[in-house]
């Protein structure tokens, strides 16, 4: 049988739970030495995109400490314990299955109240997973060409306004505007040279690009949950605050899309 092997490089990561600061607290790099590979295997139609982690109890998943991508340091990692990332294709797109340990939080419509995650892609050969990207130009001089070599490709998931179990991110009203917005669940499609450069896809520095897209979908869930077959928007919160066990984050997104930056070859994970 062929066994196909897509490699993913990571190398830190981050639990959100509210806004944090850009401010650091000293120098810090990330060596191209300290990478880790996350291989994901062949593996078609097993996925049912959901936000349980069923699908995935029989796959293997990599480990890794969450640390804050603007202040890596090991005295700022999260304490609640690790996060573990699956992964796994079918040939024509890729899926990822994020879990971390966790109490279950949830403030309807108020982002800063509840877990994010993101999966940022390395694009340019020069791109670092510190700073996004690790472009020293500014918010009024950074563009495609003084920050050429430093693009990442991000994807972002705020829950705020996601339904446990629901289906998010690209979809054909956001996607016919021409970027990588989701007016619905607030999973977007970003890329960025810096925190301060950041942009949805189609949207630029100094003009936009009509033919940007959001590439991903996704869903999440929560082990304390009592039901399994999904929630309605009047059963928010969906759970009592403070209960303990673990968030599970699913996406998926094509191996290939209409953008020449954002093919799957090297990859950095921000939770």
């Amino acid at each position: 049988m062929l066994r196909v092997v897509l490699v993913l490089l990571v190398f830190c990561v981050l639990l959100i739970r509210q806004a944090n600061s850009h401010e650091e607290s000293g120098e810090w790099s990330c060596e191209s030495d300290s990478e880790i590979r996350v291989q994901a295997e062949f593996g078609p139609g097993l996925i049912t995109l959901d936000g349980h982690a069923d699908d995935w109890k029989d796959m293997d998943g990599f480990e890794f400490s969450l640390l804050p991508a603007l202040d890596p340091d090991a005295e700022n990692e999260y304490r609640g314990g690790k996060m573990t990332v699956k992964a796994l294709h079918d040939g024509h797109d890729v899926f990822f299955m994020v879990q971390v340990d966790g109490d279950y939080a949830y403030s309807k419509g108020d982002n800063n109240k509840c877990p994010s995650v993101a999966l940022m892609f390395q694009i340019g050969e020069d791109a670092t997973y510190h700073s996004m990207g690790g472009c020293k130009e500014g918010v009024d001089s950074c563009t495609n060409k003084t920050c050429k070599g430093h693009e990442v490709d991000i994807l972002h998931f705020s829950i705020g306004n996601a339904i446990p179990g629901r289906l998010y991110g690209g979809n054909p009203i956001d996607n016919r505007v021409g970027n990588g917005g989701d007016r619905f669940g607030h999973l977007v499609d970003l890329y960025a040279w810096n925190p301060h450069c950041r942009y949805l896809d189609g949207i630029g520095s100094s003009a936009n690009d009509s033919s940007g897209q959001n590439d991903w979908k996704g869903a999440w869930w929560h082990s304390s949950f009592n039901v399994h077959s999904g929630f309605v928007e009047e059963d928010s919160p969906y759970a009592s605050d403070g209960q303990k066990g673990t968030f599970y984050f699913e996406f998926s997104r094509p191996l290939r899309t209409m953008d020449r930056l954002q093919q799957v070859h090297r990859a950095l994970l921000n939770f």
